[in-house]
């Protein structure tokens, strides 16, 4: 009790210290010192200044001022962003998924229950979707359906968002996408520029087998590009991924996981260095590679089984190998957006820890303190569980994860956007709100991206909102 009192003093000096300590005893300091000369004296001492030293003391400061504003990267801000909501012929509920699994020549008994108790702890709805390719028993995967998939989400996606913006795509300088499965030939970038008739001098870059992390990576490959563009430069991003091309029909139970997890989805998001019409400025991006590491490595990949059914194989070691990432990942961003008070708790309880033993319990720092609002990849409920745990995060905190994953499923890349979405849908999202978005991924990878909201949602049931068919349901216990 104690020091839950002494603690909002103790962070009201620690994070305040130049104003609560340094700015006091410097007046003191110049008082005791400038009060035995008198006014006189001190006028006198003024006027044997000479005027280059006056002219340096004004000059120097507003020069060093003006260089740092001109070499200081400029600010990426977001003007909206939309969310693929599929049509209703490719929902799929629980108990269809299970009977389409029951009535597969590829799955046996065994591996049948293994499904069955696997999915109904999955953390997933019936409102889900799959590519009707997939509704077929057995699942009809092949090229041209990837392509009819890829392109349905695409598509319904960049149209909404330059529905909401009223951007036209000739103002688009710069395209990222990204997705880690499917990667056809012309490529997704080039499928966007071919449909929207996209100018033939934009930079472009398609990105694949980056996990579900990638969509953060395509935001520092965006900011970097529009730092380098001229002034008021758009950069349309787009994440996705395409579930009917690493949808696994084999027995392998290490092979099964992903494809009850994963489900249509797609993002797209307007990136501009202007901050006129944005609505989020980002603020961070850390990113943090474990593939040095074989245990990391190999976590997470696509591989063939014995038979030859392609399928994305996750290792007993990905709980835990996503725990180790995403402290060294909370450690770099940790110093960039925790107050001071928060970083000298943690080193205090490090340094303990390091001269007195493992009995001494490393301080957890409090991320509250950072964001108010949290976007944790919903990767499955063992992932969001995880995190919650050891960052102490909330229900609350949580929640937009727990739902997204209900309503959408794993949309891979561009989950993030549906859980951005759950947040202003609910009307949570205020003007100087900071949101922590963190994503998986397979190497072994997390990323996270910070945004601060510069002016709040004015309707959050314009054209391409996912949630506005159901946002009045949530939140649902699971």
């Amino acid at each position: 009790m104690v020091s839950k009192h002494l603690k909002p003093l103790y962070q009201l000096v620690v994070n305040n210290f130049r104003i609560v300590v340094v700015a006091p005893v410097t007046a003191v300091v110049l008082l005791r010192n400038a009060a035995p000369l008198g006014p006189d004296e001190l006028l006198s001492r003024l006027h044997g200044l000479r005027q280059v030293h006056v002219f340096l003391a004004v000059f120097l400061p507003f020069a060093i001022a003006t260089l740092y504003l001109m070499r200081r990267p400029r600010s990426v801000y977001l003007v909206d962003y939309a969310c693929c909501r599929p049509k209703s012929n490719c929902r799929v509920s629980i108990a269809s998924f299970i009977e389409s699994a029951r009535l597969s020549p590829y799955i046996d008994d065994g591996t049948f229950h293994f499904m069955t108790r696997m999915l109904q702890r999955s953390g997933l709805g019936d409102q889900t979707y799959l590519h009707p390719s997939l509704h077929h028993i057995p699942p009809h995967c092949c090229l041209s359906e990837s392509r009819d998939e890829a392109e349905q989400i695409i598509f319904a996606t960049v149209d909404d968002l330059l529905a909401k913006t009223g951007i036209s795509p000739a103002a688009i300088d710069i395209l990222v996408t990204n997705c880690s499965g499917f990667t056809p030939t012309p490529s997704f970038t080039d499928i966007i520029v071919n449909k929207y008739k996209l100018r033939g001098d934009i930079r472009n870059v398609n990105m694949s087998g980056m996990g579900c992390s990638a969509g953060v990576i395509s935001l520092d490959v965006a900011r970097s590009l529009l730092q380098a563009a001229p002034r008021g430069a758009h950069a349309l991003v787009v994440s996705m991924e395409v579930t009917s091309f690493i949808y696994y029909t084999g027995p392998d139970r290490t092979m099964l996981l992903p494809g009850a997890l994963f489900r249509m989805g797609a993002a797209a998001v307007l990136l501009s260095t202007s901050r006129a019409k944005s609505r989020l400025r980002l603020t961070h991006i850390v990113r943090t590679l474990n593939a040095a590491k074989d245990r990391a490595y190999l976590c997470a990949s696509l591989k063939e089984d014995e038979h030859g059914e392609t399928g994305i194989y996750l290792s007993k070691d990905l709980v835990p190998v996503a725990g180790e990432t995403l402290k060294a990942n909370i450690a770099a961003l940790g110093s960039v957006v925790l107050p001071p008070s928060e970083k000298l708790l943690f080193a205090l309880s490090f340094i303990a820890r390091k001269a007195l033993g493992r009995r001494i319990k490393l301080y957890v720092p409090d991320f509250h303190m950072a964001f108010e609002h949290f976007c944790v990849h919903s990767g499955g409920r063992a992932v969001i569980d995880a995190v919650q745990t050891s960052l102490c995060l909330s229900d609350e905190n949580v929640e937009p994860s727990r739902m997204t994953l209900h309503r959408f499923g794993n949309t891979s890349s561009s989950s993030l956007w549906y859980e951005l979405a759950y947040i202003e849908a609910k009307g949570r999202m205020r003007k100087g709100d900071r949101v922590w978005m963190v994503g998986f991924g397979s190497g072994f990878k997390c990323n996270s991206a910070v945004w601060e909201c510069i002016r709040s949602p004015s309707d959050v049931t314009t054209l391409g909102a996912p949630w506005a068919d159901s946002i009045h349901q949530y939140p649902v216990k699971i």
